[in-house]
């Protein structure tokens, strides 16, 4: 494959990436003046610790940033992790200890509270310190840019500037937005108190855009003049997150469809201060297994952990590159299809034509952040498949026993000759230990199915060592497909199979979940199911 016909195929495929930065193409058509790096940007706020969204944030974002890459044969590019530090902490979150340092600094710019967890200068400190360990973690490229630093600097003066010499355009654009009581109030402009040193929410009187300088009413009363640089004060959210994209240059960012008015309002801001906003894409928010919106303050979420406890890092990958468009659960019950999605996807990817290839999740996911090796790898038993072996296993199975049943199927049966194997061994243990043993009950058979499991066993003792999955697979569909035990359809045998023998309404091909579990393993649960009846 040349790189030429790569690019071709690029630019017509639908995937969503290159969707996304065809929009870049567009905006520069002969790349960015001056030879510059088109500019990826995500944002992160430090009033808590990183979760899900902000992975699945920079994850999107580069895969787009990779698909413009490819459809421009290797423009450059530049991903930044902008952290919102210098904003004032409006509530304390939940999960942290020592809640009441941080009640006794509420308002305060992050950066100017003291870290609860005693490790670091402050608390945007250590979750910044966080988000770093999180993006390096699972091998993210990108830049690291704190606000409190640039604010503190100076290097955001000249934004601030261009920000009060447009107060009243500015003002226009948000004043429409904002509730009487809250216009009352407003301001683009966030003054730190020089007495308490959090951040206010009063009005601005601008003074001399050139110097900074501004007048408000401190929280005691008094009337201040101050500078807003050097820290001495921040940008209202839509305000900052505009004056951002001018000042950075982004060129690309996405968020979540509850910040669709910030972007049309940022938007305007940004033309105000004299460059278009950048192009990105409105993703829809995570819904939990009730199809209710995900609340931080419910719990009702997933975390990161959680997946990659019960799951792997490429099936989360996997689960986020879909349909970013459209609501997604997240809850614990859609990792298995995604794992076992992940593979089928992964396996099929060598084999197919260049087009799909490009619309193919796997192939974007390999070149996140990667060469995009392992393209055609397959793993031997699927995770549905460990999942019932580790349930009829029960609570307390162990590694070492899902290895030895594995020897069954697998040549060369460890962990560290099967390392990726080994990972969904781990998570489905884990699995199993919180979700499927307790809930595991074997119903006893109804006659006839007693007469199906008992020809069933008849036919598995005249197996050998020799005989395939396939060949056990073709056992059972023949034992119901015979009128004799008076099953509808197929689905009624399978259904029994998977009630007596594994406790469970579902489950997999029965032929390799018997080739896995082992014949005389096999017939010894056929044995039990009909001492219960």
């Amino acid at each position: 494959m040349t790189e030429n016909a790569l690019i071709e195929a690029a630019r017509v495929s639908k995937a969503w990436p290159f969707q996304e930065a065809q929009k870049l193409l567009k905006r520069y058509p002969d790349g960015k003046p001056g030879g510059e790096p088109v500019l990826f940007e995500t944002g992160y706020g430090p009033s808590g610790l990183p979760h899900i969204g902000t992975f699945q944030e920079v994850l999107r974002t580069t895969l787009v940033r990779r698909a413009y890459e490819t459809l421009t044969g290797g423009a450059a590019t530049r991903l930044v992790a902008f952290s919102d530090d210098m904003d004032g902490l409006r509530k304390v979150p939940d999960n942290i200890p020592n809640s009441q340092i941080l009640a006794e600094n509420l308002g305060k710019p992050l950066t100017r509270i003291p870290d609860p967890f005693g490790k670091f200068e402050s608390f945007a400190h250590h979750n910044n310190a966080m988000l770093r360990d999180f993006l390096d973690r699972f091998g993210f490229e990108y830049e690291f840019v704190s606000a409190s630093d640039r604010y503190k600097s100076g290097a955001f003066d000249k934004a601030l500037t261009n920000v009060l010499s447009h107060y009243e355009a500015i003002m226009g654009v948000m004043l429409p937005t904002l509730r009487e009581e809250r216009r009352k109030t407003y301001s683009p402009v966030l003054p730190v108190s020089p007495r308490s040193g959090v951040v206010l929410q009063v009005p601005v009187e601008v003074l001399d855009p050139a110097t900074g300088m501004i007048r408000f009413t401190d929280e005691e009363g008094s009337v201040v003049e101050q500078s807003v640089f050097g820290g001495q004060a921040k940008l209202q959210w839509k305000v900052d997150w505009a004056m951002r994209w001018v000042d950075l240059g982004v060129d690309y960012e996405m968020c979540g469809k509850d910040l669709t008015d910030s972007v049309t309002q940022s938007g305007k801001i940004s033309q105000i201060l004299g460059r278009r906003r950048p192009e990105g894409l409105i993703y829809e928010l995570f819904l939990d297994e009730n199809g209710e919106k995900i609340s931080k303050s419910k719990g009702n979420g997933l975390t990161i952990e959680q997946w990659l406890t019960y799951g792997t890092e490429e099936s989360l990958g996997f689960y986020l590159f879909r349909e970013p468009k459209s609501a997604k659960q997240l809850h614990v019950g859609v990792i298995p299809k995604a794992v076992d999605e992940y593979w089928q996807f992964r396996g099929n990817l060598a084999g197919q034509p260049l087009d799909k290839q490009l619309g193919n999740p796997v192939w974007h996911l390999l070149r996140a952040n990667g060469d995009g090796s392992g393209a055609g790898d397959t793993l031997p038993v699927t995770f549905s498949l460990l999942l019932n072996l580790v349930g009829v296993l029960g609570a307390d199975a162990s590694a070492e026993q899902v290895w030895s049943y594995l020897g069954n199927y697998v040549a060369d049966a460890t962990p560290e000759a099967h390392p990726e194997l080994g990972e969904l061994v781990r998570a489905a243990l884990a699995t199993n230990r919180d979700f499927i043993a307790p809930t595991l009950i074997r119903r006893a058979p109804s006659a006839n199915e007693g007469e199906a499991l008992r020809a069933l066993d008849a036919e598995l003792a005249k197996a050998g060592p020799e005989t395939t999955a396939e060949e056990l697979q073709n056992v059972v569909y023949e034992i119901g497909k015979n009128e004799a035990y008076g099953f509808e359809n197929l689905r009624d045998w399978f259904r029994a199979l998977y009630e007596t023998l594994l406790g469970s309404s579902q489950g997999p091909r029965m032929g390799s979940f018997i080739a896995l579990y082992g014949v005389p393993e096999t017939r010894k649960l056929i044995d039990e199911a009909l001492a219960s009846a």
